[in-house]
């Protein structure tokens, strides 16, 4: 077929036309190969339209069949989306274009966004294009009559595709195809076409495998074309010679001013809830008429704000908005000329994701700015850069083989229409997550959800799904269905409780574990507000606004997101250039007296080194040691060189830890010299020893509350009455306590220990980082002093247990110290 002589393709083509646009070359391509039965992947740069190369090509298609006006057509394209925020402007521009183009189909949304009374209207009559979550495409799974639903179904697309391919929502994607294309494999329908979208992502050939397994028709569709970026850093007038995290980022705040006032809108983006909370109140404080032009937008505001945000955000009432990762992916705002990343994105891909956001038309250039929130991130700024020019993009591992998002695909389906389990697992198995899964594994996996496996047979409880009189598996308890499909999906967050003014009106939701914290009295932030907490009535927070400026900021247990391997890379290569007179990066010119201090004090560590510094004071004996691995490598690395040394003579130490490295105190001399060090960070044996240095089973304890969500052992509560957090953690020890004593072959607690060993401690990092350090020179140094590379480290571990007054006059003191020498 010729799709330039086709009527769709025509009609597109004057559309654009009407518009002065014409398509792109890389769209075109995706038209041909959609219209050939193709699935695939797109994959261009941001504001190039990736979206129109799919939905064009599903539009081309309806065109050309000539559909009559006036009569459903039913679902013709389900488009799946991570983000909520996302569908609804995809929705928006959807509507538009096939208004525009005479095309009589609907466009709908659905997410945990969407009303109860919409949702029933979808059920009567479902619109041609659907947008919808992982979490609700299964929710659509457990309908009854549920299978009805697919039969027309010519597309369904993946959109930011890498956001969800290394997460157990990407699973969920992947289980949910197996069955729509099982569906209508049984009903005899034509193959279903399954294209996936993505801008940032190293790994583009697995990425199309795992979302088109055993596909032969399928085909990545690459744009040749360069997305501009322009990247500069905001430089502070002096640099102090020992740096700390946090410090200076509000000290340049004043700089942002400038930036925002010269800019239509402005996207500030920051890596934790808490930290958003701040910034607004300070940058209101430095600039008062910002009052109303500026607005926070984060997951924990409520829906309706978010909304307005957004839509103020599309007509450009905003001058500024203070975001979270709730603003990144495809949102199309076109006021936004400029976008501002807050300290380190501790990645590439997400800082180029985020860029994304400003010149979102094609040939526009994005343009970002790169504010540190301490001196060293400067040559994280120089790193991004670099690696931003020569492409160098972290891949997403996709996950495998995770039996809690299984078992509640299965208990889903069997609310539904329920399952044969002989069809399910020839399905399963041409997924890429479980290609793998063994009879033997299945056959438990049926157990469990059937009796509750070897230890919880004698409870009813947990005999969930039963064969029926038509051979299929299913749940027959109402009360269980109903309980299962409150809390489908994969991400388990803690117990969240609404927040809301005693006059009434709501404002977001904070967790259950920060309220704990709080007396009457008490003044905390939230969307931008200081409210006063009242009391804690029917599981709503009831607050008032607050005359104090001073309050704290929730944290959302948001954590610190740890540098990539890539970044890391790149940044010790950084670090090789630090001690030359002329840069040619601006960053390193501003930080230059700082590696001279650093080379003075103890060593600049090449790529091909690792250094260590051992120095002592009145408070002890410190080690520092810098791979450049990120915290989370830094921290099971760390344990597992305390291990070591501990084995040679009896010495405890007490641990730190940043992006950068790591610090082992002890009140004893640590014993050190090339020998042992190479000793110690040696990849031999690392397995055993990590087992031996790290309480892995109360990692895996801990990691099990999640799993036991997920699978469905522990009931998470009523939406306004959820279960309290630390009776969910009581309940999943419960059962992993049981599971270890008499089910040691319980799939879900292996799957414990898998995901603690290669997602929380990363081990397969580790021990690459090690094999890379035993190639490597280890330098040893011995200052009298903190260093620059050390002083961050040491000020990250008096954090934790100091007030922010009392940590400003000890790092003051230490300081003072530090320039005795």
């Amino acid at each position: 077929m010729d799709i330039k002589k086709t009527k769709g393709y025509k009609q597109v083509k004057d559309w654009l036309k009407a518009d002065s646009k014409k398509p792109f070359a890389f769209q075109e391509e995706a038209w041909d190969y959609y219209l050939k039965g193709y699935s695939g992947l797109v994959n261009a740069p941001t504001g190039f339209g990736k979206t129109y190369a799919i939905f064009l090509a599903v539009v081309i298609e309806a065109l050309n069949q000539h559909p009559p006006k006036g009569k459903k057509q039913n679902l013709q394209l389900i488009w799946i989306t991570p983000l909520r925020s996302l569908a609804k402007d995809l929705a928006r521009a959807m509507r538009q274009t096939l208004l525009e183009l005479g095309l009589d189909w609907t466009v709908g949304v659905r997410n945990g966004d969407t009303s109860q009374a919409e949702k029933l209207q979808q059920k009567k009559s479902m619109p041609e294009v659907l947008l919808i979550t992982p979490e609700s495409i299964h929710l659509l799974l457990a309908q009854k009559n549920s299978s009805g639903l697919f039969k027309n179904l010519k597309c369904v697309v993946a959109d930011e595709w890498h956001e969800l391919l290394g997460s157990k929502r990407g699973v969920m994607v992947e289980l949910a195809l197996s069955r729509i294309k099982g569906l209508r494999q049984s009903a005899g329908a034509q193959a279903l076409k399954v294209w996936g979208i993505s801008a940032t992502i190293g790994n583009i050939g697995e990425a199309m495998e795992v979302l088109t397994p055993n596909t032969e028709k399928r085909h990545i569709v690459k744009a040749d074309l360069e997305k501009k970026i322009e990247i500069k850093s905001i430089l502070p007038d002096d640099v102090e010679t020992l740096p700390w995290a946090g410090h200076l980022g509000l000290k340049l705040a004043y700089k942002l001013l400038p930036i925002i006032a010269q800019s239509k809108t402005t996207l500030i983006f920051i890596n934790t809830r808490g930290q958003t909370e701040m910034w607004y109140q300070h940058l209101l404080n430095l600039d008062p008429e910002l009052a109303g032009q500026l607005a926070i937008h984060h997951g924990s505001i409520d829906f309706e704000l978010r909304n307005w945000i957004e839509d103020a955000l599309h007509t450009g009432q905003l001058k500024a908005v203070i975001a979270t990762s709730s603003l990144d992916l495809g949102v199309d705002f076109k006021p936004v000329d400029t976008v501002v990343q807050v300290g380190s994105p501790k990645g590439v891909a997400r800082f180029l994701q985020r860029a994304g956001r400003s010149g979102h038309s094609p040939y526009e250039t994005s343009k970002i700015y790169f504010l540190p929130t301490h001196a060293l991130e400067l040559v994280e700024a120089a790193a991004i850069k670099e690696a931003a020019k020569t492409k160098n993009i972290e891949s997403r591992e996709p996950v495998i083989m995770v039996f809690d998002t299984l078992i509640q695909y299965l208990v889903t389906l069997a609310i539904g229409d329920g399952f044969d389990d002989k069809v399910i697992y020839e399905e399963i198995k041409n997924t890429h997550a479980f290609q793998l899964i063994e009879p033997e594994e299945w056959d438990w996996v049926m157990t469990f959800i059937t009796s509750g496996g070897e230890s919880l047979t004698a409870y009813t409880e947990f005999k969930k799904v039963a064969k029926d009189d038509d051979g299929l598996w299913k749940v027959k308890s109402r009360q269980l269905a109903m309980r299962h499909r409150l809390h489908i999906g994969t991400i388990v967050s803690d117990a969240m409780l609404k927040v809301k003014f005693l006059s009434g009106g709501y404002i977001g939701m904070i967790e259950e574990y920060f309220v704990s914290r709080l007396n009457a009295g008490d003044n905390f932030r939230l969307a931008g507000r200081v409210l006063e907490f009242v009391q804690v009535k029917d599981m709503t927070v009831i607050v008032k606004l607050s005359k104090n400026k001073n309050a704290v900021s929730p944290s959302w247990l948001g954590g610190r997101l740890p540098l990539s391997s890539n970044l890391g890379a790149v940044l010790r290569k950084k670090y090789n250039e630090a001690l030359d007179q002329k840069h040619e990066d601006e960053e390193l010119d501003v930080v230059y007296p700082l590696f001279l201090l650093q080379e003075k004090r103890s060593h600049v560590p090449k790529s091909t080194e690792l250094l260590i510094e051992m120095i002592s004071n009145k408070e002890g004996f410190h080690m520092f040691a810098y791979p450049f691995e990120g915290r989370l490598v830094h921290e099971v690395l760390a344990a597992l060189v305390a291990y070591r040394l501990s084995r040679l003579l009896p010495i405890s130490f007490s641990i730190a830890m940043n992006d950068y490295g790591f610090e082992l105190l002890s009140d004893t001399e640590i014993p050190m010299d090339d020998a042992i060090a190479y000793d110690v960070f040696s990849p031999k044996n690392l397995t055993k020893d990590i087992s031996a240095s790290i309480n892995s089973t109360e990692m895996a304890r801990r990691k099990f509350r999640d799993i036991a969500c997920i699978s469905g052992l522990v009931f998470q509560g009523y939406p306004g009455k959820y279960v309290a957090n630390r009776h969910l953690q009581s309940s999943a020890g419960l059962f992993f306590n049981v599971f270890s004593d008499f089910d040691k072959h319980n799939l879900l607690l292996r799957q414990a220990y898998d995901e603690v060993f290669y997602q929380q401690l990363e081990e397969p990092r580790l021990a690459a980082a090690l094999e890379r350090i035993r190639q490597s020179e280890i330098v040893i140094t011995t200052p009298k002093s903190f260093t620059p590379l050390s002083f961050p480290i040491k000020v990250d571990s008096l954090r934790e247990s100091m007030s922010s007054e009392a940590l400003e006059e000890r790092i003051a003191r230490m300081k003072a110290e530090a320039t005795k020498w």
